[in-house]
């Protein structure tokens, strides 16, 4: 087997994410769900768009906040993701290529639109998301280059991408090119709900040994499993996946990996200020570190320290060096 040429190719939705501050008020005024990410449609994204202060545009969707953070730390990663060709298009392929992701899958003519998310932090650091998937549904298989997916160690996918069919046969073929030239799948299972449409297809990957490493959080591992108990839920899965990953928000993260279990604290901060890609930071610390061969105990900090830089200011995009910050504390 030759050496991988990328750390990491991953497999996303492709959104621009569009972030504001804002006072509690609005939320109240525009009756959304705080705390949670709710799907709207192009109308609905345009009047909320109408509604938002001062905005910072950034290319986003969770698979790509991972290769950005991973990129930060000195990865070599490409993205494989779909936009159309309009403003939010460029937008998004010249922001991550200029943090170092390689990303060349081609833009779609017409309609939909670029997909976009909308989202409003309030003061006590809680994002409320708002997402219109536009074009990032609409990743045919064929937009896949066969020889680029073999050329990763680790396939990284995120389970936002499993709704729509085309993206879910692309990612299928992935898993199956990936694994035919021996290389690690990694699966994100990105929220509960997710879970809720999808769980059978997930299960199934898992059982029929298709995944390698496995990040779930406390209510996705929940959702997943059946068990309420958390360490029921760890049992019940551990044997299933060669590394799993579970995060538990403040209360650090837990990281199994062929019996071996690892448990970390999360780092201190002074204050939360925005958890928006908290866990994609976190899988990107991770993720370096398996690359590079850390033990389980190691790659848990790298994922614990990146993702605490993150909350610590507004947006997904490191503002410190992650790469120094992380020599820094693992001394």
């Amino acid at each position: 087997m030759t050496d991988p040429r990328y750390d990491v190719i991953a497999i996303g939705n492709a959104i621009v994410d569009v972030m504001a501050p804002c006072e509690e008020e609005l939320i109240d005024e525009l009756g959304l769900n705080k705390g949670g990410m709710t799907l709207v449609d192009e109308d609905g994204a345009r009047r909320l768009y109408d509604a938002m202060g001062p905005a910072k545009e950034i290319s986003g969707g969770s698979a790509a906040n991972t290769l950005a953070g991973m990129s930060a730390l000195g990865a070599q990663c490409a993205f494989v993701g779909q936009v159309a060709t309009d403003q939010l298009g460029d937008v998004f392929s010249h922001d991550i290529r200029a943090v170092g992701i390689d990303f060349d899958t081609p833009a779609r003519e017409g309609q939909p639109s670029t997909a976009r998310c909308l989202i409003f932090v309030t003061p006590d650091g809680e994002r409320t998301m708002n997402t219109f998937l536009g074009a990032s549904q609409f990743l045919p298989p064929a937009a896949l280059d066969d020889e680029l997916i073999a050329s990763a160690g680790i396939l990284y996918l995120e389970g936002y991408l499993w709704d729509p069919e085309e993206p879910r046969s692309a990612m299928r073929r992935a898993i199956e090119v990936a694994r035919n030239a021996g290389r690690k799948v990694a699966f994100t299972a990105s929220e509960s709900f997710v879970i809720d449409r999808h769980g059978d297809d997930f299960r199934a990957l898992i059982e029929e040994g298709k995944i390698d490493i496995l990040f779930v959080n406390e209510s996705e591992l929940a959702t997943l499993t059946g068990e309420a108990d958390f360490d029921a839920g760890l049992v019940s899965l551990q044997d299933k996946v060669p590394v799993l990953v579970a995060t538990r928000s403040a209360k650090g993260a837990v990281g199994i990996a062929d019996g071996t279990r690892a448990e970390v604290a999360a780092e201190p901060i002074d204050k939360v200020v925005d958890t928006t890609g908290a866990g994609d930071l976190f899988a990107a610390g991770f993720l370096t570190g398996h690359a590079r061969g850390e033990n389980l105990e190691t790659c848990l900090r790298m994922g614990a320290i990146c993702a605490a830089e993150i909350i610590s200011h507004y947006g997904a995009r490191s503002e410190a060096n992650l790469k120094a910050l992380v020599a820094e504390k693992l001394g």
